[in-house]
Formats: structure tokens, C-alpha cells, sequence
């Protein structure tokens, strides 16, 4: 329990801490975003409203006339991008009005494709780029566009000398998004780590007052159990001699024998709280159990001929489904205790003239245990609880002469815990009632 608690604990703190960080790095990779493409959206608009700012107009060369697509596909390296001025900085730059921007490239194209005016804009774009941008505009008609793919954002407008298209080199803006998203996710990997290094410790020192009282508990349990083992000894031992003294009145006899079966039912009750202790203290680590290997199979079918007529008295059939050849490494009279707890609890519980089915399979790396039976479905709002100590659901768990301390299916619980595994119940009016266990 107390384990389950700690990781609950850790789990609770590392979601709000991840869903903060991500909230706030999430909110400035997303203002980042939005800046740099405003960035790009105004450059070229200003590419657009005022193309030659600071750059000359350059008149396009013999090579450029013609179909755009073709003017920069000579298969010369010296082209027109080549021969831009290579003295302009990388970073932003002025258009001439006072504001900073990137460098857009400016094309006027005729309705034939034929390039009319360029600009001198110190663009690094290859020529194959350019003329997928082109081709867009032209044959596709997109007015504009964003490809990361390719670091390019184009912008265009048709007017009556032709299109106007501006091109703008996005690389530093998605190398600057693709850094601050590499560093938020570094810095989300490297505080998680931190925090949950913290949170561990401070789930250790926020539970150790639970831990100790808890194991206070099941000291005292433990303790009390095993004192209480002697005198009740005694008091059988003692009720026995009287029972079988033949002078004793009917009334003293009834007395004597009221007294033999509430010892006797103490008696129950204190074997079932040590194994409760026991089970806990396995499942906490603080006490080794048998670890031996058994066939598990067998024991199953053992356990149903045995059960086959506590059935037959509760009107019910008993169908064991068992997969020979099951072997498990644990305990063996602690799992015999606990599938004779499921199965004795299908045969208080099972209505009458149905069937109660045992199953035994192997999945995977996990074997399953799974008992069946109709009968009165267990309340939704009692299904959370039934693995508790002393809880009893008068619809569910309790039936005349037959309700017992409300402590076997948490005795089932820790068995199966302690065993590395886990338990649990389904309960409907069409299926039945189905606890299931896995190990």
C-alpha cells in the first residue's frame, strides 16, 4: 500500500511540473513562432510594397528571357544568383524605412512567365527552389506560401504589368525555431529528471510518519495475534474435556458447545489476521515467504474435487477449466489459501441451479486465475471496496449463517500481492460476478 502510495505521490508531482513546463515553454516556442513569422509576413510585404529600397533594379540578363522556369536551368554555375553582392550580412536587414527585415527577393513576371524586373536582394536560394515557387504562383495560382521544407515564403500579387512575386530565405527563422524547440524539449527532460529525483525524496520523507504507523499496525496485529493463539488453545482444550464429560445437564451441554463454536470461530479470525500480517509484511519486504516451485494446475483441480460438493450443497455446478502443466514459483499453502478463498466464496455467493467456473490459463508471461459465478451482481459502488479489510455489502457479501469476518478476499488481495501479482473483481447481472487473478 504504502508503495502504491509513494508512486501516486511521484506521479501527482511530476504531472504538474510537466504540465507547467510544457505550458510555459509551450506559450514562448509559440510567441517565438508568432514574432518570426510577422517577421517574415512584413518582409515581404515590404518586399512587395517597395522592392528596390536599398537594392538597384537589375535588369534581367539574356539568360533570364524567356519561360522562368527555363532561364535558370542553363547549366551554368554563374548564373544571375551567383553574381549577387556578397558583402550583404547574413542578419537582418534595413528596407530603407527604418524597420528590420529579411532580405526578399522580387520578381515582375509577365502572364507568359517571361521575367520582366528583379531585384538585387542578397537571397541565398538555389535556382530549383525558385522555380517550384514560380511554378505555384503561376500554374497553381497560390497567392502565397510557407515551405520548411525548403526555408522559403513567398508572397505575390497580380496587377496589370503582371505578377508581382516576393521571395524571402526563411533558414535563420526555422533554425531558430528548430534550436528553441530542441532546447525546451532538453530543458523539459533535464527538469523532470530533476524533479523526480526531488519528488522521490520528498514522497520518502512525507510518508515516513505513514510508514511508521503502518508498520506499528502491523506489528501490533502480528503481535496480538500470536498472543492470543495460547488462550485460545487453552479455551478449546478446555471446552473439549467438557464436552465429553457425560454428566453434564442438556443446558450445561448447550452452553459448553455456544462456547466451543465462538472459540472456535476466534480461532479463524486470529489464523486469518496473521496472515493478513504475514502477507503485508512479504508484500512491504520485511519478511521472506517460501519461494518453491509447484504445480500450480494441480492444486487448482485439487481444490475444485474438494469444493465440487460445498457446490452441490449450495444447488451449484463446478466447472474447472484448468490448462495442465501451470508451474508457479512462490508459496504453495499460500496460494492454496487463496484459490480456496475464491472459490469458496463463488460457492457462499452462487445462485442457485448455475454454474461456478474455475479457470486456469497461461498468458504470455502472466498466468491467469479466474472464478465465475451468478448471482446477485455487486453493487458499482461497493466493487472499489471489497478487497478491504472487515467490509462487508449487505447485498453482495453478506447471506444468512454464511457471512464471515469480511477478511478472505483480503486475505486473496495480499496473497496475490505478495506474490508480485494483482487481483480484481467484475461484477454484472448478465456475466456474473468474476474475480480474476494474475501472477
Amino acid at each position: 500500500m504504502l508503495k502504491r502510495l509513494r508512486r501516486k505521490f511521484i506521479a501527482i508531482v511530476m504531472v504538474l511540473v510537466g504540465v507547467v513546463l510544457v505550458a510555459v515553454l509551450g506559450s514562448s516556442f509559440y510567441g517565438t513562432y508568432r514574432t518570426q513569422r510577422s517577421l517574415v509576413d512584413d518582409s515581404l510585404r515590404m518586399s512587395l510594397s517597395n522592392p528596390y529600397g536599398p537594392f538597384a533594379m537589375q535588369t534581367p540578363q539574356d539568360d533570364m528571357i524567356g519561360e522562368f522556369w527555363d532561364s535558370f536551368d542553363d547549366g551554368d554555375d554563374d548564373d544571375w544568383l551567383d553574381e549577387q553582392d556578397d558583402d550583404w550580412p547574413d542578419e537582418m536587414i534595413d528596407h530603407g524605412e527604418g524597420r528590420g527585415g529579411l532580405p526578399g527577393l522580387f520578381m515582375l513576371i509577365d502572364d507568359q512567365g517571361i521575367v520582366i524586373e528583379t531585384n538585387s536582394a542578397p537571397v541565398n536560394l538555389d535556382s530549383d527552389t525558385i522555380r517550384s515557387v514560380v511554378s505555384d504562383v503561376l500554374e497553381h495560382g497560390d497567392s502565397e506560401g510557407y515551405d520548411t521544407s525548403f526555408h522559403v515564403a513567398w508572397l505575390s500579387e497580380k496587377t496589370q504589368a503582371g505578377t508581382r512575386l516576393a521571395i524571402v530565405d526563411t533558414s535563420s527563422v526555422d533554425t531558430l525555431l528548430a534550436e528553441q524547440g530542441r532546447t525546451s524539449v532538453i530543458i523539459v527532460l533535464c527538469t523532470m529528471l530533476a524533479f523526480f529525483a526531488i519528488s522521490s525524496l520528498l514522497a520518502t520523507w512525507a510518508l515516513h510518519p505513514v510508514e511508521t504507523a503502518w508498520e506499528q499496525q502491523r506489528r501490533f496485529v502480528s503481535d496480538a495475534s500470536h498472543e492470543l493463539k495460547t488462550p485460545l488453545a487453552v479455551i478449546l482444550a478446555n471446552v473439549q474435556i467438557l464436552q465429553r464429560e457425560e454428566g453434564l445437564s442438556d443446558d450445561a451441554r448447550r452452553w459448553v458447545d455456544s462456547t466451543a463454536d465462538e472459540a472456535n470461530q476466534m480461532k479463524e479470525l486470529v489464523n486469518d489476521l496473521l496472515q493478513l500480517a504475514r502477507s503485508d509484511e512479504s508484500a512491504a519486504g520485511t519478511m521472506s515467504m517460501r519461494s518453491e516451485d509447484f504445480d500450480l494446475s494441480e492444486m487448482v483441480e485439487g481444490a475444485c474435487l474438494e469444493f465440487d460438493a460445498v457446490a452441490f450443497e449450495h444447488k451449484c455446478q463446478l466447472e474447472c477449466e484448468v490448462v495442465e502443466g501451470i508451474h508457479l514459483k512462490g508459496d504453495p499453502d499460500w496460494m492454496e489459501r487463496l484459490v480456496r478463498i475464491l472459490i469458496d466464496n463463488a460457492c457462499k455467493y452462487g445462485a442457485e441451479n448455475t454454474a461456478i467456473t474455475v479457470r486456469l490459463a497461461q498468458e504470455g508471461a502472466h498466468t491467469r486465475l479466474s472464478v465465475n459465478n451468478m448471482g446477485n451482481p455487486i453493487d458499482p459502488e461497493d466493487l472499489p471496496h471489497v478487497f478491504e479489510r472487515f467490509y462487508r455489502s449487505d447485498k453482495a457479501r453478506s447471506r444468512s449463517g454464511e457471512g464471515g469476518f469480511g477478511l478472505g478476499l483480503a486475505i486473496a488481495k495480499g496473497i496475490a500481492e505478495a506474490h508480485g501479482g494483482t487481483i480484481a473483481v467484475t461484477s454484472s447481472a448478465e456475466s456474473g460476478t468474476t474475480f480474476t487473478v494474475k501472477l
